[in-house]
């Protein structure tokens, strides 16, 4: 942006740093031309519309300052020619583009404060960060850019054939899901005595283990809140496995504190990649109220166990099979069950009344 460009707009913000703005030029690939008045108009739609899709996507409102490009222009094109083409609802489009935004801000920033912040130390003595940091993002941005799409179009292709395999219309969007909360026991007291580098730390390693587990037992992670994870399955199985394993890996893990684990099944409604209900928030209350280094899980749940054949209906009938051996397929039967199951004792749970939590185990 030129001296005379900056003088003849009244709006304009404060001046910014020359490398931020040929940064932002190489990454938008385009540079500053538009107000948001002219993005909207080039684009085609009302000022209100383009404000609306604007703040979706998590951007703040820079009044009628010249700091929009060509992409932005396209971007609204976009979005509005789908709403034109009925192939989107406004609202619809609304969501998409608040979804996009939430998600890939936080991409952002973690690429930012945890891999670009590490890469950009300058090699030498005497070199500057800026120095660095404008040809390394040149040449990392189109390799992330791919890598990005690839793995977008992963998601989209695993996301898609899960809800195609849905029953019916209304599943597509309310569905039976097991709902899993994993909790750090003590957190709050961690945070008052480590340091925030070392907070942080756990926090990552937290996080990374229970992403590596979810994903690689069939899981979904839904999202990660510092000391706590929340997880989903459509297999209630896999869902009572991803949550023992978590408990028996972290045991094993001296750096981290005892964890306690949640797990309940049935109808969720699930919004913009995240689940919500009453499923939900029982799994939220049965982590609450589990023992350290425990998974507790609802009856629906147990029932599903049982009803496949993961779990035992009865202990004692299963050891009486093993025992007596006389019934090779009953023995047989029994020592083939994954999970054990003990009924704990009923307990009222704040907001949804009074339930009997399971406590699962493996079988051994």
């Amino acid at each position: 942006m030129t001296a005379d460009e900056r003088s003849s707009d009244e709006d304009a913000p404060d001046e910014v740093n020359p490398l931020a703005l040929r940064l932002e030029a190489l990454i938008l690939g385009a540079d500053r031309q538009y107000t948001p008045f002219q993005a909207a108009r080039s684009a085609g739609v009302s000022m209100d519309l383009a404000a609306r899709f604007w703040r979706a996507m998590g951007f703040a409102d820079i009044g009628q300052a010249k700091a929009l490009t060509e992409a932005d222009v396209l971007a609204l094109r976009r979005l509005a020619g789908l709403v034109e083409a009925g192939l989107l609802s406004e609202p619809l489009a609304i969501q998409v583009a608040r979804s996009t935004g939430q998600t890939t801000a936080r991409l952002a920033e973690w690429q930012i404060d945890s891999f670009l912040e590490g890469l950009t130390e300058p090699p030498e003595p005497g070199m500057t960060r800026t120095e660095v940091t404008y040809p390394l993002v040149e040449l990392l941005l189109p390799e992330l850019e791919e890598f990005l799409v690839y793995v977008w179009r992963r998601q989209l292709a695993a996301s898609t054939g899960r809800v195609v395999q849905a029953q019916d219309d209304e599943e597509m969007v309310d569905r039976r899901l097991a709902v899993g909360f994993a909790d750090l026991v003590g957190f709050t007291r961690l945070t008052r005595r480590l340091e925030e580098e070392e907070l942080g730390e756990l926090v990552e390693a937290f996080e990374t283990t229970c992403a590596d587990l979810v994903a690689a037992h069939g899981g979904r992670l839904i999202k990660t809140l510092g000391d706590e994870v929340l997880y989903a399955a459509d297999d209630p199985a896999i869902a009572a496995e991803i949550g023992l394993r978590l408990i028996e890996t972290l045991m094993n893990d001296e750096t981290m504190p005892e964890l306690r684990v949640g797990i309940a099944f049935g109808t969720v409604a699930t919004r913009m990649g995240d689940v919500f209900g009453t499923t939900v928030n029982l799994a939220s209350r049965l982590t609450s109220i589990a023992p350290k280094d425990a998974v507790l899980i609802d009856g629906a749940l147990a029932e599903e166990l049982m009803r496949s054949g993961d779990a035992p209906r009865s202990e004692a009938e299963a050891a009486a099979a093993l025992k007596e051996g006389g019934d090779a397929a009953a023995a047989v039967t029994a020592s083939a069950y994954r999970f054990a199951l003990q009924p704990q004792w009923q307990r009222p749970v704040r907001g949804l009344g009074v339930v009997e939590p399971w406590r699962l185990t493996r079988r051994d």
